[in-house]
C-alpha cells in the first residue's frame, strides 16, 4: 500500500531557538527554571524564625514537655476525627500523619517519665 505522505512528514531541520519569539520563551522558562532550582545567595542565608510568638524563657522543661505532650494527643485526635470523614487515599494519609504525631508523642511521654525519675527524691 502507497502512503501519499512521508512517515514521519519531511520538513526542513530548523532550530526552534532560531525565531526571536522562541529565543525569548527558552530565555524564560531559563530563568523560571533557575529562580526555582538555583535560590540566590540572599536565599540560602540562614533561616531567622519569627519572634511574633515566642515562649517565656522562664518556663521549666517540664511544663514545656507536658504541654507538648497535651499538644501532641490533641493533634492526634483532631487527625483521627478528619480520617473518619475521609475517603482514601487522602484517609491514609491523614492517619500516616496522625501515626507519627503518636511517636513524637511517646517521645515526649518517655523525656517526661525520665525528667521525673531524675527529679525523685528516692532516687540514688
Amino acid at each position: 500500500m502507497f502512503k501519499p505522505t512521508p512517515n514521519p512528514p519531511e520538513s526542513e531541520s530548523t532550530s526552534p531557538y532560531q525565531s526571536p519569539d522562541s529565543k525569548k520563551l527558552h530565555d524564560a522558562a531559563e530563568r523560571a527554571l533557575d529562580h526555582y532550582l538555583k535560590p540566590s545567595a540572599s536565599a540560602q542565608q540562614s533561616h531567622k524564625p519569627s519572634t511574633m510568638f515566642q515562649v517565656a524563657p522562664d518556663q521549666d522543661n517540664e511544663s514545656l514537655l507536658a504541654h507538648a505532650c497535651e499538644s501532641l494527643a490533641s493533634a492526634s485526635i483532631m487527625s483521627s476525627d478528619i480520617a473518619a470523614y475521609v475517603d482514601s487515599p487522602q484517609r491514609h494519609t491523614i492517619l500516616a500523619i496522625q501515626q507519627v504525631i503518636m511517636l513524637a508523642e511517646l517521645a515526649v511521654n518517655r523525656v517526661l517519665d525520665n525528667y521525673e525519675i531524675q527529679q525523685s527524691p528516692t532516687h540514688n
